[in-house]
């Protein structure tokens, strides 16, 4: 066994200094012979007096257009479409609200020399224009409150690909969380909204962006007398030279002709790009709306580029040594390369390392035949990539950077969030069990593990995917799939304030994934607004489950009730969606709101349901069908005796499809949805009404 293994140990050996001889004497002979020639200008030039296909029929194949991004009827770009509204909605303009879109100019440009690092010089203008959506919408419903009008803003942005639409809001549709950290990229933008936490100054600024959404220079527009949102047009002329790393910008009036931009620039100083540049970029414009609407215009653009690179040309040597010599007799000679030589010295060497091999094996094999015994290999069967499995606590460890408070996303009574990043590049959100919470909930270790690999292996749109588990003597996790929007509180209690339209939609996914969870005889137990969480496109997923009761492994009473339970949290989880608040805000001066059950059901009586809807979404809403759904979310804290429905009808509530029973004219004495002495009564669940 030795002996074979020396012998393989030398054919390694021996392969390996030959590649290595070979690569040597291809590269040597590649540096030899490839060598500096002249010095070129890569330059381009791209104009675009306006964006009319009848004046510039190529310009569906010059602009490519990603998002919501479309060619306007007056010929210019426009951000968000306009015209991508709902069916049937035609006066409602809430469609243009966390909207993002990109027009790129759909060929790469030379924007780098990879072999001196030096970035190219260029020098692009446009004219731009920003106004409100409601100027030419005949919307009713749109306050004219200025606070409502304004969107995010407008980019010129230069980046590696033509495939990433970035995120709505303020990041304007230059970066989304699919970038990876080094993810190359380059924006000017010109922003209308104050985003305190990507440290805009003003809402009416200039930034330079490097590569993140946090502006590395800022300039406030209003000290040129310039106020991006007065729906006037705009001219910006922006040049960087590449050889002094030097950046220019000017902003001002459009008046109509390019050639003379204000004498004094709002930007000028030192700027090194090449960090940020690959060596083909492809350049363009970005812009996104948040809750406010906007449509951003780029009615005209210049763009042109010079960039140096190196000729390189074959040297006489080398031009000579691929001619074949005729020989005097007629006939053709060519001198052998050395590296032919060699590789046929080290194959004959090979061989007989080879064969010395073979016979030596043969001949031990037939000695120690009748004592030896060969166990075949253990194949080990393939896991498909996105089935659960278990992950040991330092695969978990790596992957949040060991629990790093950089990573932390969230804590709750039951344990702690961190954002992980696996091994394979996938991103996980990863839940930390609190000891406190499994030793009071009496943890048994066997049936946590069945009651996931339970929920797991059921799919779903509006579900977590749960990605595996970790467990050992002291800690106990759930990996679910990330989402990069977060949870649904910091977007309905914290950052800024979501369209009804979005509202409804997440109120219609999280009861879909209930009802889909009780059809298969499971409950969430953990239902509220921390367990819902949303994706790029804003889609509601349910996690974070509590975890559930299995109807095969345990009484059909205790099943039953676990899931009336969560019909009953449904209905409070459904009144903070459309109240904008939590259940219990202790702080609120009026003592009859603070409790938002008790509230929803004095407004009831008094048949003022409009007073329980979020104030912060303007008069852009459909308050008939917010107070139906409000409607709804009571039906399900009534008793189970008196009226509670099920998932399932809840969900043809929703759409539609069935009318609603009608409420009781006052509120009932007391809503015990169930009395349960298996731990299963949490916050309102076991309440009584004073």
């Amino acid at each position: 066994m030795g002996c074979r293994n020396y012998n393989y140990g030398l054919i390694w050996f021996i392969c390996s200094v030959f590649m290595e001889h070979t690569v040597l004497v291809h590269s040597g002979s590649d540096k030899q012979h490839r060598i500096h020639g002249p010095l070129v200008n890569v330059t381009k030039h791209l104009s675009f007096p306006d964006f009319s296909f009848s004046k510039n029929p190529r310009v569906l194949e010059d602009v490519k257009l990603l998002g919501s991004a479309k060619f306007s009827a007056s010929s210019a770009i426009q951000i968000p479409d306009d015209h991508d509204q709902p069916h049937g909605n035609g006066n409602d303009i809430d469609h243009l609200r966390h909207q993002a879109g990109r027009a790129l100019y759909s060929s790469p440009i030379r924007l780098l020399d990879p072999h001196t690092q030096s970035p190219a010089s260029f020098q692009t203008t446009f004219s731009f224009q920003f106004h409100n959506a409601s100027s030419s919408s005949s919307s009713s419903n749109f306050s004219a409150n200025s606070s409502d009008h304004g969107g995010s803003g407008l980019t010129f942005i230069i980046v590696p690909d033509e495939f990433t639409i970035g995120r709505p809001g303020p990041w304007l549709g230059m970066l989304n969380d699919a970038c990876q950290d080094d993810y190359k990229a380059i924006a000017v933008e010109f922003d209308t909204r104050l985003n305190p936490e990507f440290g805009d100054p003003n809402d009416n600024h200039v930034g330079i962006n490097l590569g993140t959404i946090v502006s590395t220079k800022t300039i406030n527009a209003s000290d040129v007398g310039v106020f991006l949102d007065d729906g006037s047009v705009h001219r910006v002329w922006i040049g960087y030279d590449g050889s002094r790393r030097w950046m220019e910008i000017h902003l001002g009036s459009d008046s109509g002709s390019n050639d003379s931009p204000p004498s004094k620039p709002i930007f000028s100083g030192p700027l090194d790009l090449s960090p940020f540049l690959s060596e083909y970029m492809f350049v363009g414009f970005s812009a996104s709306t948040g809750n406010h609407t906007q449509i951003h215009s780029v009615l005209s653009w210049n763009f042109s580029s010079t960039s140096q690179a190196f000729l390189w040309t074959p040297s006489v040597e080398t031009c000579e040594s691929n001619i074949i010599v005729h020989g005097r007799a007629g006939t053709t000679s060519a001198e052998p390369p050395g590296t032919f030589l060699i590789f046929v010295a080290v194959l004959v060497l090979v061989l007989a390392v080879v064969l010395s091999l073979y016979y030596n094996s043969r001949r031990k094999s037939t000695e120690i035949s009748d004592t030896s015994i060969v166990l075949p290999e253990k194949k080990q069967r393939p896991r498909p990539p996105n089935k659960p499995r278990c992950f040991t606590i330092s695969e978990l460890s790596l992957a949040t950077q060991c629990f790093s408070e950089y990573e932390f996303l969230g804590s709750g009574s039951r344990g702690v969030y961190y954002r992980g990043k696996l091994l394979n590049g996938c991103q996980v959100a990863v839940k930390r069990f609190s000891s406190q919470f499994l030793h009071s909930q009496g943890f048994d270790r066997r049936r946590f593990l069945k009651e996931i690999k339970g929920i797991s292996r059921f799919r779903h749109p509006n579900l977590v995917p749960i990605r595996g588990w970790c467990q050992d003597q002291k800690e106990t996790m759930v990996v679910y799939e990330f989402f990069p929007n977060g949870s649904l509180d910091k977007w309905l209690f914290g950052m800024g304030v979501l369209p009804w339209t979005r509202r409804f939609k997440v109120v219609k996914d999280v009861a879909e994934a209930v009802s889909f969870l009780h059809s298969n005889q499971l409950s969430h137990k953990n239902l509220k607004t921390t367990s819902v969480f949303l994706d790029i496109s804003f889609r509601a997923v349910l996690g974070d489950f509590g975890f559930v009761l299995c109807g095969a492994e345990s009484k059909r009473f205790e099943s039953a009730v676990s899931q009336s339970a969560d019909v009953f949290e449904f209905g409070l989880f459904v009144l903070e969606v459309v109240g904008g608040r939590q259940r219990l805000e202790a702080e609120l001066g009026q003592l009859e709101e603070r409790d938002l059950l008790d509230f929803a059901w004095r407004m009831h009586e008094k048949d003022e349901m409009a007073r329980v809807v979020d104030r912060r979404m303007g008069t852009v809403i459909n308050l008939e069908q917010a107070i139906r759904v409000m409607q709804i979310g009571l039906l399900c804290t009534l008793n189970v005796t008196k009226g509670r429905p099920c998932m399932e009808q809840v969900v043809e509530f929703l759409s539609m499809e069935r009318p609603i029973p009608e409420l009781p004219p006052s509120r009932p004495v007391a809503l015990f949805p169930y009395n349960s002495t298996g731990a299963l009564c949490t916050g309102y669940s076991c309440a009584s009404f004073k």
